[in-house]
């Protein structure tokens, strides 16, 4: 079956694999090629695939949507790493989720300025008056 991971900036991962197991709310779960279609939501979490050769590959995704439809499986998140060492898979997700965390403190820093130039020009406009 065809795996596929999309975040909102690309793709991370489109190939054909073996089994598939990853995390719902509701607990973990499997697909092989011949289960039945279906939709479900993602929890943040390491989603297990085994390709053609048999070894076994991770990809860390944060919450997002799973569709199992024939034989494609299309996974949309939106963040994910992929990695084939756990250990490193985790180091590259804490850099990540770090790397995120600087970015959304500074786009709520510039916010906060853009606000307070914004109510210091209201004020302005007030004080001038008709």
């Amino acid at each position: 079956m065809r795996l596929e991971v999309l975040t909102p900036p690309r793709r991370i991962l489109d190939r054909e694999v073996r089994k598939i197991v990853t995390e719902a709310p509701d607990g973990h779960f499997g697909i092989l090629p011949r289960h039945g279609d279906f939709v479900t939501e993602l929890v943040p979490g390491v989603m297990v695939y085994t390709t053609e050769d048999g070894a076994e590959r991770f990809v860390a995704v944060n919450s997002g949507t799973l569709v199992k439809c024939g034989d494609a499986v299309m996974v949309a998140v939106r963040g994910a790493v992929e990695g084939d060492d756990l250990a490193r898979l985790r180091q590259r997700v804490e850099e990540e989720f770090r790397r995120q965390d600087e970015t959304e403190h500074e786009a709520r820093a510039a916010l906060a300025r853009l606000e307070a130039s914004m109510i210091r020009r209201f004020r302005q406009l007030d004080l001038a008056g008709p």
